[in-house]
């Protein structure tokens, strides 16, 4: 029986992945769920999967989880630090499933305890990739991809020799302005960014799919996963999110990984690696989609791609600052205090000023660097973002 634990339950990867887990029970001992303030879901999730520990990452929800759960033996805790303590307990597999740079520390926890890490939270990698692989090295871990696109690169890879691929294609949807005028985008709502064409996903990564920011920390990911060079990592943009990504080897063939957008692929592979199980997902009539699409991307519509190859050149702290300016000029964004064109431009002062100042710099990256950047950078993009407000 395979132990496991999900970080980020409640979320769209963590339903999914308790789909999965809840279709075969007798394989698996759920040891730890974690959640946000949907108090009534992570009780249910718990009940239903038997799991030995509940946890809220906000303290003042505890009594209602502890009141939903009293009577079951499932034990209660409640804020960031008994998230971290949960990710401490033995595992064979845990799913990182937390939004944003909260779910650094929890995924540290786990790789230390040995426990093969499938990464649905790419902040991680972007804020501290050389941290979390070598930590992964250090403990003889696994950190198994589960972005549909980096899952998709992974098993491209699979019997393949890395040194044979010359470039490596991400696909992007482009989310919901990927048509809309240019000089229309600076208009644009929260409401009409939440919107996505193809994929079922929470507000934040719907919103940073509309502004790419989220393929840019695709492209950041890339690197940390696989160690391929900037210049070989490319996005497309491909309207069906029908192939996730391609490979493209010495000898001029390109793989390519076609599924549905259905995430339990992705997490489904991770959760049975090394083998490859039948999931219940959509099996795709081609001769019915009838046709694939692809197109360059535009970064006068997108400038968060560029400032991801920035962030690539740059390394060090750089993908740390550019994670937590994006963070906070997104909930800037969602507050109405700035514009959806104003999120990039906060992001690019932020990185620039912090540069200018050394700041990005680091020889061997700990967690206390990471944890000190990420804090200085989100009062910077705080402080950008109100003068941006102030000037409106």
């Amino acid at each position: 029986m395979k132990r496991v634990s999900i970080f980020g339950s409640t979320g769209s990867i963590g339903e999914n992945t308790v789909d999965l887990i809840a279709r075969a029970p007798e394989e698996y001992e759920v040891v730890a769920l974690t959640g946000g303030r949907n108090i009534a879901r992570l009780a249910e999730q718990a009940i239903s999967l038997n799991a030995k520990l509940a946890v809220t990452c906000f303290p003042d929800c505890k009594q209602e989880l502890a009141e939903l759960l009293s009577g079951t033996g499932i034990e209660v805790a409640a804020g960031p630090m008994a998230i971290s303590e949960a990710a401490e307990r033995p595992v064979d597999w845990v799913m990182s499933a937390i939004v944003g740079a909260a779910g650094l520390v929890p995924g540290l926890k786990a790789l230390e305890q040995g426990a093969a890490l499938a990464l649905a939270n790419k902040e991680s990698l972007v804020c501290a990739g050389e941290l979390l692989m070598r930590t992964a090295r250090a403990n003889k871990a696994d950190v198994l991809p589960v972005d549909s696109e980096h899952s998709a690169v992974w098993q491209a890879l699979v019997g393949e020799d890395i040194s044979a691929v010359e470039r490596v294609i991400l696909t992007a949807s482009g989310g919901a302005f990927r048509d809309w005028p240019l000089e229309d985008l600076p208009r644009a709502t929260p409401e009409q960014a939440s919107t996505h064409p193809n994929w079922d996903m929470g507000q934040r990564i719907t919103v940073d799919s509309a502004s790419m920011f989220n393929k840019s920390l695709e492209l950041i990911e890339t690197r940390e996963f696989f160690g391929f060079e900037p210049r070989q990592i490319e996005v497309l943009v491909h309207p069906q999110s029908l192939v996730h990504a391609l490979i493209g080897f010495n000898d001029g063939g390109l793989m390519a990984h076609v599924g549905p957008a259905d995430m339990r692929h992705a997490i489904g592979y991770a959760l049975h690696y090394p083998e490859r199980r039948p999931l219940p997902v959509e099996r795709l009539d081609l001769a019915r989609i009838g046709k694939l699409e692809f197109r360059e991307p535009s970064e006068a519509r997108w400038p968060a791609l560029r400032l991801a190859r920035e962030v690539m050149k740059v390394r060090g702290l750089a993908g740390a600052v550019f994670n937590a300016a994006k963070e906070q000029a997104l909930d800037s964004f969602l507050a109405r205090d700035i514009r959806f064109t104003d999120m990039a431009v906060v992001v690019e002062e932020v990185l620039a000023a912090m540069e200018g100042e050394n700041a990005l710099k680091c020889d061997r990256m700990c967690l206390e660097d990471v944890i000190e950047t990420d804090h200085v950078a989100r009062i910077r993009a705080a402080e950008a973002a109100a003068r941006i407000n102030m000037d409106a």
